[in-house]
């Protein structure tokens, strides 16, 4: 059964009509949280009227709620009279981010990947020209694993992971050559594309594509598919996810295949469509 705290507060009996069973007006502590929901859709504020509009509740109701907000920080008033959030609020907002490490974040999403497929997930970070696992998922008990270490590195060339970050950061041949410079990649299997040409062919690919692949490049049957994850920006990505599958067991075509399940299990931690 669904408890509805009441409102802390001055009310008007029956000013909201019925509120008992099929009804959808909004109570209590429940209107309060949906006025701050909608002011965090409008960055530049929002006036009374239109919040009125939107929440369905009378404009005293809706008018008290943004009271109660602006006592606890949470909203604030322009000089246009417009609500929009407070800085308490953002206070909070991003103190919480700052403190929520990107593993805790990604977590459940290595964890509904690992489960999905039976194969071991990762986050991973690029780091100069290697890339850096933050966070690894292992799939359940019985099933072959990889070697692969929460702080391990590869090199980025030889990854899902490093050619879909390095995609956003190399976009010419010339570009290529500079970020190899007098350090010749490293051929990892007979696979490696180790040459400015072929890394830039890849990386074409992969912009075009909008995901990663790494068919027994960096380990011998080993194939991995990448994604790019928005964990502290809405245009930039922190790093990937990836899942990495022993190739007898699961293909490349078959991660390939499964591609829009892997996006709808990263939600909107996968960030725009391109």
């Amino acid at each position: 059964m669904e408890h509805t705290q009441a409102y802390d507060g001055p009310t008007d009996p029956g000013e909201d009509g019925p509120t008992g069973a099929g009804s959808s007006r909004l109570v209590g502590s429940d209107r309060v949280l949906a006025v701050l929901k909608e002011l965090a859709r409008h960055p530049d504020g929002v006036g009374l009227e239109e919040l009125t509009r939107v929440i369905g509740s009378p404009k005293p109701t809706v008018h008290r709620a943004l009271g109660a907000l602006r006592r606890a920080g949470l909203a604030d008033q322009d000089g246009r009279g417009r609500y929009l959030l407070g800085d308490e609020f953002l206070r909070m907002a991003f103190a919480h981010h700052e403190a929520r490490p990107d593993h805790v974040r990604i977590r459940p999403v290595l964890d509904a990947l690992a489960d999905r497929f039976g194969e071991t997930a990762h986050y991973a970070v690029l780091e100069g020209r290697e890339v850096v696992y933050r966070a690894k998922v292992d799939p359940p008990t019985g099933a072959a694993r990889l070697t692969s270490t929460i702080g391990g590195r590869n090199p980025a060339h030889a990854t899902a992971v490093g050619k879909l970050l390095l995609a956003r950061q190399l976009g010419s041949v010339a570009e290529v050559e500079a970020w190899i410079a007098d350090a010749p990649l490293q051929r990892r299997t007979p696979r490696t594309r180790c040459t400015a040409a072929e890394l830039y062919g890849e990386l074409e690919a992969t912009r075009v594509r909008g995901y990663g692949v790494d068919d027994q490049e960096n380990e011998p049957g080993v194939t991995c598919l990448a994604l790019p994850v928005f964990l502290t920006s809405p245009t930039a990505p922190s790093g990937a996810v990836s899942v990495s599958a022993l190739a007898y067991r699961t293909p490349l075509a078959d991660l390939v295949d499964a591609l829009d399940e892997i996006r709808a299990l990263l939600g909107p931690l996968a960030g725009p469509r391109t």
